[in-house]
């Protein structure tokens, strides 16, 4: 039995949830399988041990139920077969592959001067333009401006919720410390993994919402530019 089919036969198990020293009653679970449980990370883990690229070259990464194939030119002729692999394996596992929810990216360097032809287009897989990584935009010319701006926007929001606090009497101190803690989380939150793929015009977008907001009051006057800002620990 796999560890997926023995988790759904564990029918008689409960939830609780505490809240400071606050303890709810037990409720009866009669369906699904047990999520953010502390077996979860452990049974995807095993689960998911046996799933490997058919072919050389390509590479599957695993986070959680996120997968990521991702073969490199030279091997574009085995997308149909590694997705058949990944078809089959998860039917074997009890399990079954979205493909509603599963699409194709094709990458290119806009910046190469020859013109590279795509691949013909998988059935099964819708083919985008940018697809989002581990909360990550990214498009298929490899900018980030997508995510910039979605996250400047989700900010701007932020703000304006701080902007109703202060109408209520919140003083300067606490804004602070929830901007610093929301929007500065936000900003900041990987970007190391993605810097690389910005431009100087993202950069500016997101240093003039910073210099705004301290124009506003609600972030402190020395807070460091953004760069300092996303290389030092929140």
């Amino acid at each position: 039995m796999s560890i997926t089919g023995w988790s759904i036969s564990f029918n008689d198990h409960s939830h609780q949830t505490k809240f400071g020293n606050e303890m709810s009653t037990f409720k009866p679970i009669s369906a699904s399988i047990i999520q953010g449980s502390a077996i979860g990370p452990a049974s995807y883990v095993v689960n998911g041990s046996d799933l490997q690229a058919v072919f050389e070259g390509n590479f599957l990464l695993k986070y959680a139920n996120d997968t990521y194939l991702i073969i490199p030119a030279v091997n574009v002729d085995s997308r149909s077969t590694e997705l058949s692999h990944i078809t089959n394996w998860a039917k074997h596992n009890n399990l079954k592959l979205n493909l509603a929810k599963s699409h194709e990216i094709i990458f290119v360097d806009r910046k190469r001067k020859e013109k590279v032809s795509e691949p013909i287009k998988i059935s099964q897989l819708q083919r985008v333009k940018f697809t989002k990584i581990l909360g990550v935009i990214i498009t298929n010319g490899l900018s980030v401006s997508p995510h910039v701006q979605s996250v400047i926007v989700s900010c701007a929001q932020v703000l304006y919720a701080l902007r109703v606090l202060r109408a209520h009497g919140l003083c300067d101190s606490a804004l602070q410390t929830i901007y610093h803690s929301v929007v500065i989380a936000k900003l900041c939150c990987p970007f190391s993994a993605w810097e690389g793929f910005t431009n100087a015009t993202d950069l500016n977008k997101m240093q003039s919402f910073i210099n705004k907001s301290e124009r506003s009051g609600y972030c402190s006057p020395d807070l460091p530019d953004l760069e300092n800002l996303c290389t030092v620990p929140q």
